[in-house]
């Protein structure tokens, strides 16, 4: 069912699909089947919806990023998006160009994500978690409400970022201008549990299955295994998964 009050230019539209109004559908658009796409959304040219993905009121798919003349960075993308199977899009969330989200992920109500991001299936990207430019998001993944993914950031499979979590990837705080060699963010590996409140510092690496505590300020590379807590984060111990090790 397409809305006659929506505005649909694109002919690529799968079986069962509902458009509701005030929705602005441009071309160069592809629809998998079973496509529901709520009022006020707006989808670009050159996204792919693949089969079974909603998306909620609000939601903007192709935003074409902008530097406003206030970037030290000059944003890089291409204009495409790609939406996997059965994922769900959240209410107000922007998608930029140059994303592909997985099958099977949640994407919260106001979400932001940047351009050349790739995240995975099954994940959740919680409510208002915004994540920058450039960055790589594993499968099964979740990150929580409020949290902040840093641009040029890798994050691994089946890793729980906790809420009001603050990542940077800049020691110079933009001082010294825009140097993607200099400007990394941290990388957290498979398997890893961040506390929250927690802060990680540009270029750390949490280890495999690794626990940062609530409330941590992570300034050095963490080891595989271990739990670390603290002002500035420290050793504790080796942690075993599941006995409550202070996320």
């Amino acid at each position: 069912m397409i809305s006659p009050l929506s505005v649909v230019e694109t002919k690529e539209i799968g079986e069962n699909v509902t458009i509701e109004e005030f929705a602005v559908i441009r071309s160069d658009v592809v629809i998998g089947s079973n496509v529901i796409i709520h009022p006020h959304v707006v989808i670009n040219p050159g996204v792919i919806i693949n089969d079974g993905v909603e998306i909620f009121p609000g939601a903007v798919l192709g935003k074409e990023p902008k530097g406003a003349g206030a970037l030290a960075r000059t944003p890089k993308f291409e204009r495409r998006v790609v939406i996997g199977a059965n994922t769900s899009i959240g209410p107000n969330a922007v998608i930029f160009y140059d994303v592909e989200i997985g099958s099977n992920t949640l994407i919260g109500d106001g979400a932001s994500i940047r351009e050349q991001c790739r995240i995975g299936s099954y994940c959740i990207i919680s409510r208002y978690v915004t994540i920058n430019y450039n960055t790589r998001v594993g499968d099964r993944t979740k990150i929580m409400d409020l949290t902040h993914v840093t641009g040029n950031c890798t994050i691994g499979n089946d890793v729980f970022v906790s809420l009001t979590i603050g990542m940077t990837n800049d020691n110079m705080a933009g001082t010294s201008g825009y140097n993607e060699q200099r400007v990394q963010g941290p990388t957290i590996c498979d398997g890893a549990v961040i506390g929250a409140g927690a802060t990680l510092l540009p270029g750390v690496v949490i280890g495999e299955k690794a626990v940062v505590g609530a409330g941590a300020v992570v300034s050095r590379d963490v080891p595989p295994g271990v739990l670390v807590m603290g002002v500035p984060a420290r050793f504790i111990r080796e942690v075993g998964r599941g006995k409550g090790d202070g996320a």
